[in-house]
């Protein structure tokens, strides 16, 4: 909560001078696959390694511009592999916040070769080690995939 200094609490009252603030934390995730849809992608799937094995962290839809999310398209050109590069996937279920990735889910998605790093923000992990609220911010060019191990 985020409140101007001279201000007192009125219940009820929407003035503004209270607000709700987000703490988002950041983490890098590595790429490695996405749902297609009619031209580019409805949405990414993100992991991260623990130790030779990458662990499916979260389906990303948010965060992308259409400029964003057509330049992202363009880098999965030459990635496309057939098996999924996921160690834990398919979920029994969707999971209490819906981020699972069911059987039904695989079938849909397009597998890539986990060599693209991805910031992405988020609230918290889950107690299925998922991400709530994730949303993409950039491509990290500059980082190594096989070194994106979880983060608190």
């Amino acid at each position: 909560m985020a409140k101007r200094r001279d201000s007192s609490y009125k219940p009820g009252d929407r003035s503004g001078a209270w607000v709700k603030v987000r703490a988002n934390r950041a983490q890098e995730l590595v790429i490695g696959g996405y749902i297609p849809d009619s031209t580019t992608f409805d949405s990414i799937l993100v992991g991260y390694y623990e130790g030779r094995d990458l662990i499916y962290a979260a389906r990303i839809r948010n965060g992308f511009a259409p400029a964003s999310r057509r330049t992202l398209f363009s880098n999965f050109e030459g990635l496309a592999i057939s098996k999924c590069p996921f160690r834990n996937p398919p979920e029994s279920s969707k999971g209490r916040w819906g981020d699972g990735l069911t059987a039904e889910d695989m079938k849909r998605c397009r597998w890539l070769k986990p060599q693209l790093v991805a910031m992405i923000e988020f609230l918290e992990w889950t107690l299925d080690n998922h991400l709530r609220h994730p949303k993409f911010v950039a491509l990290r060019e500059d980082a190594v995939a096989s070194q994106v191990a979880r983060g608190a």
